[in-house]
């Protein structure tokens, strides 16, 4: 699973109809008895899961991961133990079996989305907590059926739809712990991983958007970051704002770049079509991400080599990549305290070569050291990317660093 790096998360349901966020009803306060109506609109008769998979495919993603139930309770499948789900529509065909079909047909994994809080089952305890609705005209709170609810629904996702690779909690609003529930999880689909939002802590950590400020060179526990291409919602939503090509560029690196996965979010049309906004930012994304996927899959974080914390280091055997992740202050990158020209250095992103020299510049004139230069890189020409660099060397990568640096170096984790 962490070998594949980056994945595409999608959230749809019937939220998508009015079109302006996957909480319409927390959000927007509207009455569950107004809300559920939206199921009576449900037919996407344009969704084709050969679509999604094509664009995943161009994007450079790996897997897929989708919320088969959200907030709202509505299931895209044809569950036993509600009513509320696509079955119950217009459509009244099994959503995550017809894209199951398609992933297991092209080798896509497939993960699943399940939020734990739930706006229409009457026996979840809504409170009024974060992320729940006040007490609804009768509902019946009782925590233990509801648990039993979810454990059916969970047995129904792990066991009616080929092999599943990955179980993706939400929003365990009365933080309630029962290892039991992901042990289910394993019995069933025992490659699965799962995240650290359900009712045990999991197999990987999941920051969101940019709320989590984690900037460590590396990750200690496996770790996948999700983020969605709209600003303000995960789900479709018609006036959306879209975030910069070179903001979701310079994220996807600074996590791929130290070890951690990356799920991006689009959301899909209530007829099943990708917005074409949205399409179009994953092309572009997958233009870059082809271009340097060699320095994000199969390599180690090695930021530790450099003192230079403007940039990322990643490796593999003998090489090591130069990531760009945050805004350069000029067209040149010191890479102190290494002092040894590579045999060769490329421009992922074009190919062309990269002018490096090794020598002391005047602002380093207090250490009298110098060091690896990388000249001349195209900072304005390409500003709305990331550029990476690719540096080979004819020696081992620990040699390169001076033994001033080595003791301290030696045992950090990023350059083994």
């Amino acid at each position: 699973f962490f070998a594949r790096r980056f994945g595409m998360f999608v959230h749809w349901g019937i939220y998508a109809l009015p079109g302006w966020h996957e909480q319409h009803q927390w959000r927007a306060r509207v009455p569950r008895a107004e809300y559920v109506k939206l199921a009576q609109q449900w037919n996407p008769r344009k969704f084709h899961p050969e679509a999604w998979l094509d664009l995943l495919t161009a994007a450079g993603m790996k897997y897929l991961c989708l919320t088969t139930k959200h907030h709202d309770g509505f299931c895209l499948w044809d569950t036993q133990q509600t009513a509320f789900n696509t079955m119950n529509t217009p459509y009244r065909r099994d959503i995550l079996a017809l894209l199951a079909e398609a992933c297991h047909q092209r080798r896509v994994p497939l993960c699943l989305y399940y939020s734990i809080a739930d706006w229409n089952h009457p026996n979840y305890p809504n409170q009024g907590r974060h992320h729940e609705l006040e007490p609804q005209p009768g509902d019946a709170p009782d925590w233990e059926k509801y648990l039993q609810f979810v454990k059916a629904q969970v047995r129904e996702l792990c066991s009616n739809y080929g092999e599943i690779h990955g179980f993706w909690w939400d929003m365990n609003v009365p933080q309630h712990r029962d290892p039991s529930i992901n042990a289910l999880i394993r019995q069933l689909q025992p490659n699965a991983v799962i995240n650290n939002r359900g009712f045990d802590d999991g197999d990987f950590g999941t920051p969101e958007r940019d709320y989590e400020k984690d900037e460590a060179a590396a990750f200690i526990r496996p770790t996948e970051a999700c983020q969605s291409v709209g600003m303000e919602s995960w789900g479709w939503r018609s006036d959306d704002d879209y975030y910069t090509d070179r903001h979701l560029l310079r994220s996807i690196d600074r996590y791929l770049a130290r070890d951690a996965n990356y799920l991006l979010n689009v959301g899909p049309k209530p007829d099943g079509t990708i917005p074409a906004k949205s399409a179009a930012i994953l092309r572009r994304i997958g233009r870059w991400y082809h271009a340097v996927r060699e320095s994000l899959e199969d390599v180690q974080p090695a930021s530790a080599l450099t003192t230079n914390r403007n940039v990322l280091l990643t490796r593999r055997d003998r090489t090591l990549y130069v990531h760009l992740a945050t805004d350069p202050q000029g067209d040149g990158v010191k890479l102190k305290p290494l002092a040894v020209l590579p045999k060769r250095a490329t421009l992922l992103n074009t190919g062309k070569p990269v002018q490096c020299v090794v020598n002391l510049t005047p602002a380093d004139h207090k250490e009298q050291r110098p060091c690896l230069r990388l000249l001349g890189l195209p900072t304005n020409e390409m500003a709305n990317t990331v550029l990476v660099v690719k540096l080979e060397f004819d020696r081992p990568l620990e040699s390169l660093i001076p033994a001033a640096n080595s003791a301290q170096e030696r045992n950090d984790p990023g350059i083994r």
